[in-house]
């Protein structure tokens, strides 16, 4: 499907105003399943459904605040907002967990009729769908977009998808035995599902506004495109690397030939910038010259990104 969409109409902004989209629908079909059979645990699907909303919204205000250029107080750019989106989403998804868990632990023992059961099976399973195929088509967007706004919003849907399944597989349980209490079992079951997504929402945005390494696949292919030049004539080392939101960023030393003029030095550091971001779509380079007998002692430096100490 991917490849029959214009590039333009999966844009971070446009999948995120249609993931709204799709949340307001959802929350009114599971609204109404909820309504018809008074099931629990069509409550807490459609309680999580407001939760995709509210993230969604979030996660379009981070991406606006993620494409601003640089300026003079963010000179590196915005990017790490998006990691406030996943964060923000990750939390959200935990307090509605336990909501959820609140509500279902009073009909566990005290269970109620359920009415309606089949409109509300075909009402939870229309609105699984439309969350199954958006957080399809945002999983390959934030791959090719490198967002982990969309990939948080992708997750959190796929996660809204199981919700509904648990949640209709409580339902035809209840339809087939007449044990009641399996629908707030399985609104039980549902919550300690997403808690432990919201969780590891939280874990990856806390680990990208540490700054982590680049991908190791995106690592080897700096490798790569260093080792295509004269490794005789100019070699790399303190090649350090960090990833903020869509962008990657390396830092390197280049020594070359003390006998080289600057012009020529400055023109080979040039090639070296432009292959390494023509085979990394968004990295930025920064690199260093000096000649091939002066070496940095970052060893003496405490806290060096060489030493690790």
């Amino acid at each position: 499907m991917m490849s029959y969409l214009p590039t333009r109409l999966l844009t971070p902004k446009r999948l995120l105003w249609a993931s709204i989209a799709v949340a307001v629908i959802t929350i009114t079909l599971k609204t109404l399943a909820w309504y018809v059979t008074d099931s629990v645990g069509l409550l807490s699907d459609a309680m999580e459904s407001f939760v995709n909303l509210a993230s969604a919204v979030f996660a379009l205000m981070m991406v606006t605040i993620a494409q601003r250029p640089a300026d003079d107080e963010h000179p590196y750019g915005h990017h790490k907002a998006e990691y406030f989106s996943s964060g923000f989403e990750g939390i959200l998804i935990v307090g509605v967990a336990f909501g959820i868990i609140w509500a279902a632990a009073s009909r566990l023992f005290d269970p109620q009729p359920l009415q309606e059961l089949g409109w509300g099976l075909a009402l939870s399973v229309l609105s699984s769908g439309l969350n199954g195929l958006l957080a399809w088509v945002m999983f390959s967007a934030a791959k090719q977009h490198r967002s982990i706004a969309l990939e948080a919003d992708a997750r959190h849907l796929v996660t809204d998808v199981w919700t509904s399944v648990g949640v209709v597989v409580g339902l035809v349980g209840v339809a087939l035995t007449d044990w009641l209490w399996l629908d707030a079992l399985a609104a039980i079951g549902v919550a300690l599902n997403i808690m432990w997504e919201g969780g590891h929402l939280m874990w990856r945005s806390a680990q990208g506004l540490m700054e982590e390494a680049v991908e190791p696949e995106v690592m080897q292919e700096i490798q790569k495109t260093m080792a295509s030049f004269d490794q005789q004539t100019i070699r790399f080392d303190h090649v350090i690397t960090r990833r903020s939101g869509q962008r990657r960023f390396v830092d390197l030393h280049m020594h070359m030939p003390s006998g080289w003029t600057p012009g020529r030095a400055a023109a080979v550091r040039t090639e070296v910038e432009q292959a390494l971001m023509r085979a990394i779509p968004g990295l930025r380079a920064t690199i260093q010259l000096l000649p091939t007998d002066v070496e940095a002692h970052f060893d003496d430096i405490p806290g060096s990104p060489a030493t690790g100490h």
